[in-house]
């Protein structure tokens, strides 16, 4: 029986009778569970989108020029 080695960060490893060395693909799927994270604060929330579309405030605000004809 000939074992299986696995190149690492730290060199060449063995395998257990049995395991399958981890692909690229593997580590790739992985990544993908976890949810993003930035790198300088990982910590942060995220900021709500309050523009374009999405800006429920700037929807409630009243226009300029309906004001000032309201006034007179």
């Amino acid at each position: 029986m000939t074992r299986q080695f696995e190149p690492t960060d730290v060199g060449s490893q063995s395998l257990i009778d049995g395991v399958r060395p981890v692909t690229l693909g593997d580590k790739l799927t992985a990544q993908t569970a976890h949810p993003m994270t930035p790198k300088r604060n990982p910590n942060a929330g995220q900021k709500p989108c309050d523009h374009g579309l999405f800006d429920e405030v700037g929807r409630a605000q009243i226009d300029l020029l309906d004001l000032i004809s309201n006034q007179t």
